[in-house]
Formats: C-alpha cells, structure tokens, sequence
C-alpha cells in the first residue's frame, strides 16, 4: 500500500509533465506559420483598429472565460457537496484544463480528474462519482445544443462557408457528424449504466473486452465498470435540484465560452453584425467544438486554428485577418490554461505527493 501514492505521482507526472506546453504551442504556431505563409498580406491589416471600444469588449472576452471557469467552480463544488472548498474547486478546474490542454481532444482531462479530486480530501468512490457526472453533464449540454442550433439557424447558413471548396465542407461536416455520433453513444451509454443498468453494462463491456484485439484493455474496462456500478448508487440518489444546479452551472460555462469570439468580433467591428449573425457565429462555434473532438492533437492544437479561420473566415474582412482573430481566440480560450497549469502542476504534485501529504484527512 505505501506504493500507491509513488504509483500515482509516477502516472501523474508521466502524463502533464510541464514541458509538454511546449507541444501545443509548437504545432498551433507551426499552422498558423503555414497560413499566413499562403494568405500573408500586410494590407489585409488594415482592417483592423484598435480603439477603447478594442479594449472593452477584449475585457468582456475575458470575462466570458472567467463565467465559464467560475461555472466549473461552481459545478464541482455542488458535486461535492460543499466539501470542497472555493480555492480547491478552483485548483483542480486549472489541474483538469491543463490536462485538457496537453492531451489529444478526444482524451481530455478526465482520466486523471478523479486523482485531482481525491488529493483534495475526497475519497475515492465519491471523486469517481463526481468526474463521472460532470462528463455526464458535459456530454449532455453537446446532445441537447446541437438540435436546438439544428433548428433554429438555417441549414444553408450553417454549412455555406464563404471562400471553401465542396471538399472542405463536406470534410468539416464529416468531422462535426463524427464528434457529435461519439459523443451520443458515449451519453446513451453512461446513462444506461449509472441510471438504468450498471451492472448489465459492466457485464456487456467484460463480454466486449474478451475480444483479442480489446483484450488488453480488458482490466481497465473492467475498473470502468465498477465505477459505473459504484457511482450509480450515489448518482441515482441525487434529488432533481441537484441536477438543476449543476446542468445549470453547464450550461452557463460552456455559454459563456462560446460568446468569446463573439466578443472578439464586436472589439474591432461593432455594429457590423446583427443579432442573427450573432447567433450563426455562436452555432458555429458549438460545432467547431464538436469537430475538435476528433483531433489527434493536444488540446486541438492546429486543428482549432485552421477550422476558425476556415469555418468562422466569412465574418471577418480577409483571410488573413481571420487568421489573426483565430491567434487572439486561442491566446484567450486556450494559452493560459497551459502556463497556469505549469505553475501549478509542480507545486500541487509536491504539496500532493510530499512527506505531508500522507497527513491528509479523506472526506467520504
């Protein structure tokens, strides 16, 4: 047993090593280097005036990222209950979205999240049950938005993109139907198993895992399986306020996060789009979210700066300014995440995993 936290630590430090910032950063500066090498013109930049009102709405853009942290905060602070306090809900959303941020979308920061949890006082089975409903939740927000853009944004406005070859879209739509299928499955299925079912799921994912090519994963599908049917019991018992709050905590993070492009457009251009431009640039964002789910790369690093120019490019002037908005994005949405993260990550492993760390009382 002593093994354990050393066991942890390795894992832990194997996985958000702080120089790995150094990965994102390269290939989102190596993408962008590329497009502006073919759309690089100076006088394209002509378009751009930095004003007072510039300062202003790039102020609100901040703020739309504070809202969707301060969500999070929130949103885990209910999942435990109050155990948490407000500085350690905040400490373990920076842990999560550096995790985010230095591995492929698709993996996120989920698998160690539940580590994050725990080293802050929370037992095991309860910091399990707290990762599995906010990915629940997540998942949920995606499900339930992308009908709702479906329906009330024409599907001509959505999908013409300004400039793009029939390749292209039909490239960008490919990635949106992938993410969002994913995305569905991975919903229906977790929700059958901590509300329906957890224990037949965990005898179907045994029954899967016996396949030769599953066959090594086999001990970690069978770990996620009495997660599931552990979790199920405390999930199940949660009244319906308690998913009300913490939906609504969700909803409003992930909200606020795509109104930040909006508030970069209306910096340099105010009074350029209406309300319904307004609503098309925030549906597109949704979407370019659910596309970056299928990028292989840390933190959709390159990808994310190539679909915004590409998918986003007709509201903007030229090209190559929408290649500097796609830069701006990511200095706000994106960048952060990694150097806070680097500040904090060697500290919170040393404070975690240091000769105090065993003193730590457990909060079931």
């Amino acid at each position: 047993m002593k093994e354990e936290p050393k066991d942890e630590e390795q894992q832990l430090t194997r996985k958000i090593k702080p120089y790995k910032i150094v990965y994102p950063i390269a290939i989102g500066l190596a993408v962008v280097s590329w497009m502006l090498y073919k759309e690089f013109d100076p006088k394209a930049f002509d378009a751009i005036h930095f004003t007072w009102n510039s300062v202003f709405w790039l102020l609100v853009a901040l703020g739309c990222m504070f809202t969707r942290d301060w969500g999070y905060v929130i949103r885990i602070r209910v999942l435990s209950g109050g155990k948490l306090s407000w500085w350690q809900s905040l400490r373990i959303i920076f842990l999560w979205e550096f995790t985010s941020a230095v591995t492929p979308s698709a993996i996120g920061g989920t698998s160690l999240a539940i580590l994050f949890v725990h080293k802050e006082g929370i037992g095991v089975g309860k910091s399990s049950a707290m990762v599995m409903a906010t990915s629940f939740l997540d998942e949920l927000y995606f499900i339930i938005m992308f009908p709702v853009i479906l329906l009330c944004v024409n599907q001509s406005e959505l999908w013409n993109i300004a400039g793009a070859t029939k390749a292209v879209v039909d490239s960008l739509m490919l990635f949106a139907v992938i993410g969002y299928s994913l995305k569905f499955v991975y919903l229906v299925i977790l929700s059958y198993g901590l509300f329906r079912n957890p224990r037949g799921l965990k005898y179907l994912l045994m029954k899967l895992f016996k396949w030769r090519i599953l066959r090594k994963w086999r001990h970690s599908a069978n770990e996620v399986g009495s997660d599931i049917v552990r979790n199920s019991r405390e999930l199940r018992s949660m009244p319906f306020s308690f998913w009300l709050k913490t939906f609504g905590a969700t909803f409003f993070s992930w909200t606020a996060r795509y109104w930040v492009v909006n508030a970069i457009l209306v910096a340099f251009w105010s009074g350029h789009y209406d309300w319904a431009q307004h609503f098309l640039i925030f549906a597109r964002q949704l979407v370019m979210w659910i596309m970056m789910l299928v990028s292989p790369t840390p933190g959709g690093s390159g990808f994310a700066e190539y679909v915004f120019s590409t998918y986003l490019g007709e509201f903007l002037p030229n090209a190559g300014v929408a290649i500097a908005m796609a830069i701006l994005w990511r200095l706000i949405s994106y960048y952060p995440y990694l150097f806070v993260g680097a500040f904090i990550v060697p500290r919170w492993v040393a404070r975690s995993f240091g000769k105090k760390a065993g003193h730590t009382k457990t909060k079931k």
